[in-house]
């Protein structure tokens, strides 16, 4: 494995970016798939790092994947037990809306972005040199890094308010806000917009990511220049979002007849992507966070790996999962939409029926099937979960053909002596009874890759950021706003009535459209991708009450720049100041 060293001394303020600790510029390459020689080297040595940092810091479960989904009324993360994930608290007070500026998921988010954003402008300004010697694979580069800085900039906009507009290593970053924010992210993405590379490999930025970052930024635009107040939505700006969106839309991509298609090993050829996280490496340093989190600690989600495991930590709160009931009423919504559950463990019938069998008495309570074979289901997880179990040595329990058994999940975690099985309940909260390490329905979106050796590491799934669904619900949401119910109403049915992989489950088409209709949409759609928070505050509901959280204060739109940020920038007067509420 190479490594990159960067022999620029970094002023304060990159330093400032990483919160003026001790930062290691000897990077891995972190991606392989990115590696050459001669200029080509120069070139996968400018941009890998950045590309591996956006996978293995920006986008942990424990940064801004984790910060966006427990803030909203999407996911909550109690104190397991007593005796997990408690990290100071840090959950508990993001998920409330009770964040201070020594927060530490906020900080280390804060971090991750602002890193790889001066690894960005590093990659950007080695590039540009390259190119003006006519190396056109520099220049090519130069351009993704230039909508790469758009991209993470975008992301402390929204998170923070703030943008940092930097050219060279050698600058003093400027802050901007507002629309002064919004205008220089604009001007980026234009920039390259034309001249960016047009292929579709989801892997790395292209045309249609940096058109749908702009879509995006059209689509937020009046909360980015107001903030705390109610946002004053232009048609000029939906115009635009429009205008983005239809022209991905008339691009060859296609939406996945089978939804959990594009979460699953293999999803890179997903001819939904636009831009995912590239994990077809060979590092071992590519990760399945997003698929493990949520998972029962108990359960092994991979028998041919017995280390695969979940970690019981985020669970669907009661009233997102009450979305789902209210939209379809008497039908259960594993029935009515197929994005809601699939069922890939298959239980005999004889079986299904645990009346009078629990973990003391079901010795023979199993079936049989090939180590590879088995799948948990994927969705939304309710109820008694089945999987592999172990016997005392930690080594999986088989049947005489070599075949894994398949058993009811055994609560280990919580049940102590009096065992019970692992049965994920609608009710989870901060009580006690609440936060014990069953409750709560569970994320089952990405799939645990085939390739995963441990619980975390080495998976073979894209972890998508930008696909065709999000471009549907965007142009629907910038055509209601300018008042074309029909258009909308259009593309929400387009996409609703497109996973119809299992047609009993394919979602009915919609009679009509409100915001408040497309809002449970997007909820429907994009759950599990970190945009919960956004539309909250895009919406107006991110100032409601939903379970453990009842704080009504605006301020709590933008998180708070981390205090040591803020120390670290003490010296330079009006540089960095705190966030309105803090």
């Amino acid at each position: 494995m190479k490594n990159i060293r960067f022999y620029k001394i970094l002023p304060v303020v990159v330093l400032l970016l990483g919160f003026l600790g001790c930062t290691n510029l000897e990077e891995d390459i972190l991606d392989e798939s990115l590696t050459g020689t001669g200029q080509a080297e120069l070139v996968s040595g400018s941009i890998a790092p950045v590309y591996g940092l956006l996978r293995q810091g920006v986008w942990l479960h424990t940064a801004n994947f984790g910060l966006q989904e427990v803030a909203s009324d999407e996911g909550i993360l109690p104190y397991r037990g007593g005796t997990d994930w408690y990290d100071g608290g840090k959950f508990i007070a993001i998920h409330q809306h009770l964040m201070t500026p020594s927060n530490s998921l906020v900080g280390d988010t804060w971090t991750n972005i602002t890193l790889t954003l001066s690894r960005a402008v590093i990659a950007a300004e080695r590039l540009k040199l390259e190119a003006e010697k006519g190396n056109t694979g520099a220049q090519e580069a130069y351009n993704e890094m230039v909508a790469m800085k758009a991209y993470l900039n975008m992301m402390a906009l929204d998170n923070w308010g703030i943008v940092f507009k930097k050219e060279l290593s050698s600058e003093r970053s400027e802050i901007l806000r507002k629309q002064e924010a919004i205008d220089y992210i604009e001007s980026e993405l234009l920039s390259v917009v034309d001249l960016i590379k047009k292929d579709r490999d989801p892997g790395r930025l292209n045309q249609n990511a940096v058109r749908a970052l702009l879509a995006r930024l059209y689509l937020n635009a009046a909360v980015y220049r107001d903030p705390y107040g109610t946002p004053a939505f232009s048609k000029g700006d939906m115009d635009k979002v429009i205008q983005y969106t239809s022209s991905i839309i008339a691009e060859p991509y296609s939406l996945a007849p089978e939804y959990f298609d594009l979460f699953s090993d293999n999803n890179h050829v997903n001819p939904e992507l636009i831009f995912a996280l590239d994990q077809r490496g060979v590092l071992e340093t590519e990760h399945q966070r997003w698929a493990y989190w949520p998972i029962s600690g108990d359960q092994i989600p991979r028998p041919e790996f017995p280390n695969t495991r979940g970690t019981d930590a985020v669970a669907a709160t009661p009233d997102f999962y009450q979305t789902w009931v209210d939209a379809y009423g008497n039908v259960d919504p594993a029935d009515a939409d197929a994005r809601f559950f699939k069922k890939n463990t298959i239980i005999p019938e004889e079986l299904k029926d645990l009346t009078g069998v629990t973990p003391l008495n079901d010795a023979e309570h199993y079936y049989c099937i090939d180590a590879t074979k088995f799948e948990m289901d994927r969705g939304i997880l309710r109820g008694i979960i089945w999987g592999p179990r172990k016997d005392g040595g930690g080594n999986i329990l088989t049947c005489s053909d070599g075949k894994v058994r398949i058993y009811p999940v055994i609560n280990r975690r919580t049940s102590g002596a009096n065992l019970t099985y692992v049965n994920h309940t609608r009710n989870v909260d901060f009580t006690g009874p609440g936060s014990l390490h069953n409750t709560g329905y569970r994320f089952s979106k990405y799939q645990f890759s085939h390739t995963a050796p441990n619980c975390c590491s080495y998976s073979s799934v894209d972890l998508v950021l930008i696909r065709l669904g999000e471009i549907y619900l965007m142009r629907a949401e910038a055509k209601l706003r300018n008042g074309d119910n029909a258009g909308a109403l259009a593309d929400v049915n387009t996409l609703r009535t497109s996973r119809k992989a299992r047609p009993d489950q394919t979602p009915d088409a919609l009679k009509s459209i409100s915001l408040d209709i497309l809002f449970r949409e997007s909820g429907f759609e994009l759950y599990w991708e970190a945009f919960r928070r956004n539309y909250q505050i895009r919406f107006g509901k991110y100032e409601g009450s939903w379970t453990g959280k009842t704080d009504t204060d605006v301020n709590k739109r933008l998180f708070p720049i981390p205090q040591r940020a803020v120390d670290g920038a003490s010296s330079e007067e009006g540089f960095l100041i705190q966030n309105q509420g803090y």
